[in-house]
């Protein structure tokens, strides 16, 4: 395992919620759209936020925005109207300027893995400016959950 890798994994927080799959997130086929799983990222992002003190509006009041620059998902089994699913939501710690969350999404009644991904944000500024270097709240949130 890489060094970079071995760092990665000491200073991952996770965070759990469920959702239930409603009737306006499923297709024709009767199985939950493929974007909306990019959705329940989001789900799993804001509650990641609320679980460590981490917000949207945590960051837009310290004068930034994370705009997400990449997300990624692989789709293994589908879920169904009323099927609940457990999102996990893992925080990556690395040096740069950026926010990487990786994602697995189960079905809860047997567990299975549903769905995986990641989530790459940057920060700007109030100008709409790419940040090259950590904000300092950003450094003191992870000073304050011993990822640094």
């Amino acid at each position: 395992m890489s060094k970079r890798k071995l760092i990665q994994n000491i200073a991952a927080l996770t965070d759990t919620t469920t959702i239930k799959v409603r009737f306006s997130e499923v297709d024709f086929m009767q199985i939950v759209w493929h974007g909306q799983y990019i959705k329940y990222f989001e789900d799993g992002r804001e509650s990641f936020g609320k679980h460590y003190g981490i917000t949207y509006m945590d960051v837009y009041n310290n004068g930034y925005m994370t705009p997400i620059v990449s997300i990624d998902c692989q789709y293994k089994k589908p879920l169904s109207v009323e099927d609940e699913a457990i999102i996990e939501t893992r925080y990556i710690n690395i040096d740069a300027a950026k926010i990487l969350f990786e994602y697995t999404i189960y079905r809860a009644d047997d567990h299975s893995v549903v769905a995986t991904g990641s989530s790459v944000q940057v920060f700007l500024n109030t100008n709409r400016e790419l940040e090259l270097v950590n904000p300092q709240f950003y450094l003191d949130w992870k000073k304050k959950w011993g990822i640094i």
